[in-house]
């Protein structure tokens, strides 16, 4: 069977496990081949839910991860929490064990959280806009864990060579910080090329949040391993997961 998921290599505590699933190992037919997990893309619901069932399966999961209706904003959902998920939110956290957050991409970063002695564990989806917004500094935030003493691992996402934008989207970033303009380079035209994992450490450093690790892989460029809007339009999308034990 093909691989289904990619584990982070970062200095996660003793206790929190985390997964990255591949487009790989599923049931679903083109676009969405064949480890689509997500409900919202137009793909078979069945064929979804046996995707998801088998993920939870093979990762051997404590409980059915908790799905966020994402809108590339920055809200934060603390699963445990009062406030059910009914309303839309683009981060999830929690100190619970047995509880899985998890977040759906398809070029977007992902950004999965764990403090240093695993009290609480988090999952932010970090496209351009939520990025520009504060999805990352909102969620470290929600933590309420001192950022020296927080990790941070970085998905996969598009990268550099194939994420091109325009000036509003440099601008965004620009009017709060000259320092991102790092992460730019000119493209064609008008355009620039963008460095995602790039503005997403700089923005963890700037709010004290110093163990970054990047898995630097492309969503775009590899076809085979990722599913990529940026590349085919209509596809389906893969998950970071982390979820942690009981004490």
């Amino acid at each position: 069977m093909p691989s289904m998921w990619i584990t982070p290599q970062w200095a996660a505590p003793a206790g929190v496990h985390a997964a990255f699933t591949l487009r790989t190992g599923g049931a679903s037919a083109a676009p969405f081949d064949t480890l689509n997990l997500g409900a919202h893309v137009g793909d078979d619901p069945l064929c979804v839910a046996e995707n998801r069932r088998r993920v939870a399966q093979a990762l051997g999961l404590p409980s059915n991860p908790v799905w966020l209706q994402q809108v590339h904003g920055i809200a934060v959902h603390d699963i445990g929490g009062a406030v059910p998920p009914r309303a839309p939110a683009d981060a999830s956290i929690t100190r619970l064990p047995d509880s899985v957050c998890a977040i759906m991409v398809a070029d977007c970063l992902p950004v999965l959280f764990a403090a240093r002695d695993a009290s609480a564990i988090g999952a932010a989806h970090a496209g351009w806009r939520g990025l520009a917004a504060g999805v990352l500094e909102a969620t470290v935030q929600a933590l309420a864990v001192p950022p020296a003493d927080l990790r941070a691992w970085l998905g996969p996402a598009i990268g550099p060579a194939n994420f091109e934008v325009g000036d509003d989207v440099r601008s965004a970033f620009l009017v709060n910080d000259q320092a991102a303009a790092a992460a730019f380079r000119p493209g064609r035209g008008d355009r620039w090329w963008c460095d995602l994992a790039m503005l997403a450490r700089q923005r963890l450093e700037a709010c004290g949040v110093t163990a970054i690790t990047a898995d630097g892989s492309c969503t775009y460029a590899e076809r085979e391993r990722f599913f990529s809007h940026r590349r085919d339009g209509r596809c389906g999308r893969m998950a970071a997961l982390i979820w942690k034990d009981q004490p």
